[in-house]
């Protein structure tokens, strides 16, 4: 793996990009072909389900921020880190942990995230 950091900061601003155009883009440079996204409530195959899943958040969410709280751990093809999603300057409405398998290309083949917090109101 390269820069496990910039691939990480990658996966996290194609959260926050609304704009589909770019958030295709950055989709395609972030996960291999064959991508999986695996959370608590929500599971895709594939670049085209990812990118579903990321517009359901936004729309859920609109105006939140997905941000990463934790420099990445790697070591060999496997990376974790912690993140939240909050509006600006608001509290989280969650919080959670993503484990990752790195693929080929230094893209994102697996994505198997827990909440650690979700907010209750």
């Amino acid at each position: 793996m390269n820069d496990v950091t910039e691939l990480i900061d990658r996966f996290i601003a194609m959260w926050n990009e609304t704009n589909a155009d770019r958030r295709h883009a950055l989709i395609a440079r972030t996960w291999t072909e064959d991508a999986t996204f695996l959370d608590p409530v929500a599971q895709g195959e594939g670049r085209a389900a990812i990118d579903a899943i990321i517009r359901g958040v936004q729309e859920r969410f609109p105006g939140h921020r997905l941000r990463r709280t934790s420099d990445p751990d790697a070591h060999h093809d496997r990376v974790r880190f912690c993140w939240e999603l909050a509006p600006e300057g608001g509290a989280p409405v969650v919080s959670g942990t993503d484990f990752v398998v790195v693929g080929d290309g230094d893209r994102l083949q697996t994505v198997t995230g827990f909440f650690d917090h979700v907010a209750t109101s």
